[in-house]
């Protein structure tokens, strides 16, 4: 029987955002492919540097059991093989069973996100989270100096969520900055029972619920949503979530205040959102994804 991903919760990771790759990848802009696989070659021995998404990927991976596989994460990378034998090594020392990874040379991988059905795609190359976005997985370019996560949860994954763009869709986004925020609080106020439209977030969040309600985890899964809306237009957004049957533990509805310092006190493994403002204010304090979708993202 050949195997199966299925029933996995399936992550596919670029190797900077899973490693800290930065002083190799200066080597690269500064010279070509060459020197830096010579280089990643050197290094062969020497373990990388935990990268920005290292915290959530560990602590997925720990929802496997012998008996049972519940998360599968891959490598997905426009490294070159030989530099491929680095990433795999890194993954040994620190213990992540990761056996399955892609590597392209310098093209982009993101076209092999389908045979591996990904509920999410994490990569440093806009290029590529913008064409995993357009076919349709959940996908963010990860900010590589953006601060690690706490190790104060070790039992459990922290994930945090934007809200319209990311685990919705644009539709009231657009309102608002077409008409300013009277309009869309009017907006939403009238559709308060309207669920709004999935985003491209959906599938992980769904996926993620799967994951929590898994039997005799001793990991946990705790998601957050951290939106710009306030009330009376925080109705529509959890009338949503509750007509999808999805729930999340924390809701934070700041009314445009800066997100950087709430998501410093969550303390998630990562946080999603589709402006570079709000991902610049939480990179300071966690790890952030740009999710390049919607109507802030319009090319």
């Amino acid at each position: 029987m050949p195997t199966s991903l299925d029933g996995r919760l399936v992550v596919a990771i670029s190797s900077r955002a899973l490693f800290d790759f930065e002083d190799e990848n200066r080597v690269f802009e500064a010279s070509d492919d060459r020197a830096y696989m010579q280089l990643q070659l050197q290094r062969l021995e020497r373990p990388a540097r935990v990268g920005v998404a290292f915290s959530l990927v560990n602590k997925l991976l720990a929802f496997n059991r012998s008996d049972a596989a519940l998360v599968e994460v891959v490598i997905l990378s426009r490294n070159d093989p030989v530099s491929g034998m680095r990433v795999f090594r890194s993954c040994q020392h620190y213990g992540l069973p990761i056996e399955r990874g892609v590597f392209t040379r310098g093209q982009s991988p993101w076209r092999y996100l389908k045979p591996l059905n990904a509920h999410l795609f994490l990569s440093t190359n806009e290029a590529d989270v913008r064409s995993a976005l357009a076919a349709g997985v959940p996908a963010a370019r990860v900010y590589p100096d953006s601060a690690r996560a706490s190790s104060a949860h070790p039992n459990e994954v922290r994930i945090a969520f934007d809200g319209d763009a990311v685990l919705f869709s644009d539709e009231s986004e657009r309102v608002y900055q077409d008409a300013g925020l009277a309009a869309f609080q009017a907006h939403e106020s009238a559709r308060a029972a309207t669920p709004l439209a999935p985003g491209p977030f959906k599938p992980l969040l769904e996926a993620l619920q799967r994951l929590q309600h898994a039997p005799a985890q001793a990991m946990r899964v705790r998601t957050a949503l951290v939106t710009a809306r306030s009330a009376p237009a925080h109705e529509r957004a959890i009338r949503t979530l509750m007509e999808w049957r999805i729930g999340v533990d924390e809701a934070m509805f700041l009314g445009g205040l800066p997100k950087g310092e709430f998501l410093r006190e969550f303390e998630p493994d990562f946080f999603f959102d589709d402006q570079t403002g709000h991902i610049e204010s939480a990179a300071a304090h966690v790890p952030a994804g740009h999710v390049a979708a919607g109507v802030s993202n319009d090319a």
